[in-house]
């Protein structure tokens, strides 16, 4: 396999990946009986996944980190245009820690899930734009 065939392969395995936790998050709303932190957590990894797949499409090694914001940074030196996402990307940062350990951290609502659904979703069709195009 040529580099440019294992960096395009590696890419698409974190774009299906990101497509998996896609399906999880619609497959909970479509039940009707999702946990709201369960899909914030989700989002924020369905673009993580996609932002990482981005980096590893154009053959840049990305940091060994959960914050997108970061992500975001990284993207932004291989595309300026990539600060469109700052908000969709500050918003989803607060759910890695948060959904997933009790005490300190508040429990999310119904609304912010959607809302974090419809952010990742932001991500992914700008960088589906980007890397289909």
């Amino acid at each position: 396999m040529s580099p440019q065939d294992k960096k395009l392969f590696l890419a698409k395995e974190w774009f299906l990946r990101s497509q998996d936790d896609e399906a999880a998050i619609k497959s909970m709303f479509k039940s009707g009986d999702w946990p709201a932190n369960v899909v914030c957590f989700l989002s924020q990894q369905m673009a993580e996944k996609i932002l990482k797949g981005f980096l590893i499409f154009h053959g840049i090694r990305f940091p060994k980190t959960h914050l997108l914001e970061e992500l975001l940074r990284v993207c932004k030196e291989v595309d300026q245009s990539f600060g469109e996402l700052e908000q969709e990307t500050r918003y989803l940062s607060d759910f890695y820690i948060s959904t997933r350990y009790p005490g300190d951290y508040p429990s999310f609502s119904f609304d912010d899930a959607r809302i974090a659904f419809q952010e990742a979703s932001k991500i992914k069709d700008f960088v589906f734009k980007k890397v289909i195009a």
